[in-house]
């Protein structure tokens, strides 16, 4: 299930990593492809078919966001916090100085609490809005230091890198280690899982996404977002880059009230995302 935790995540205590199925498998069937080649070399065009086969499906699972086979991926809130008929907003790219400390003046009247989604450089260069949102009773989460478009083709050093150094510059900002990771764009390599084992950080991906980055209608936006909405889903959004109207207002605080107030209308409450690794099973 997507929203099950990764039972290998390093804050688990286990020190040892343990790749998923579908990554363990294709370990084993590369090894497998080299004993082939060494022992009947003469069929080396079926076994190069094979392995790239296998590469094409690992692209997929990873270019999936919400998708588990890669490794554990949070895209819903446990069915207890959906019983209790909440609901997760996130933002993505900020801290941004003009759009964030609107965002978080809308969610205090609506007393909502959020999960931001942070880029380590952002953090670094607004460090006081920052610390305003830990503040305020939202999360702080790591979505790297750069925001590469390329992340997903990382290397494993670079991926540990560039989560790392994010790790140090919300540390910095205000004291507390990020425990959840989101990737850019949802996408990610067939490593990720072990870079983020080796930095005790859980995946979490989203339930629906208003694609605010590129709509500028808020009526369109707000329209993917509440279609078909339950309990326990988990909304993405954007304060970093949120895309403008023509006026230049950002688009998140026109659907962001809208938003709100549809979700006290049908009883939802937003919350942030726990942290803590049981919170997601």
């Amino acid at each position: 299930m997507a929203d099950l935790a990764n039972s290998h995540r390093g804050s688990s205590g286990n020190s040892r990593y343990r790749p998923p199925p579908l990554l363990a498998g294709s370990l084993a069937l590369h090894a497998a492809g080299v004993l082939a080649l060494a022992v009947a070399p003469r069929h080396w065009r079926a076994i190069a078919g094979v392995l790239a086969a296998d590469h094409l499906i690992l692209a997929g699972a990873s270019l999936w966001p919400r998708g588990t086979w890669v490794g554990a991926n949070q895209s819903r809130l446990p069915v207890a916090a959906a019983r209790r008929g909440e609901v997760a907003l996130t933002f993505d790219d900020g801290p941004d100085p003009d759009v964030t400390p609107r965002v978080l003046d809308l969610l205090d009247r609506h007393g909502a609490r959020a999960t931001f989604f942070c880029i380590g450089d952002r953090v670094r260069a607004y460090r006081e809005i920052a610390t305003e949102i830990a503040r305020r009773g939202h999360r702080v989460e790591n979505h790297t230091q750069t925001h590469p478009h390329l992340f997903a083709c990382y290397p494993a050093t670079a991926l540990l890198r560039e989560i790392s150094d994010a790790q140090d510059s919300i540390v910095h900002a205000n004291g507390r280690s990020p425990r959840l990771f989101r990737a850019p764009a949802g996408l990610r390599s067939p490593l990720l899982d072990w870079a983020l084992f080796r930095t005790g950080l859980r995946l979490v991906s989203w339930t629906r996404r208003g694609f605010d980055a590129l709509e500028t209608n808020p009526r369109r936006i707000a329209r993917r977002l509440l279609a078909g909405l339950s309990a326990g889903d988990v909304l993405l959004l954007h304060d970093g880059s949120s895309s403008r109207k023509s006026g230049g207002n950002p688009v998140v605080l026109e659907v962001l009230p809208r938003l709100l107030d549809d979700l006290a209308a049908r009883g939802l409450r937003s919350v942030a995302i726990d942290s803590a690794p049981e919170a997601a099973g």
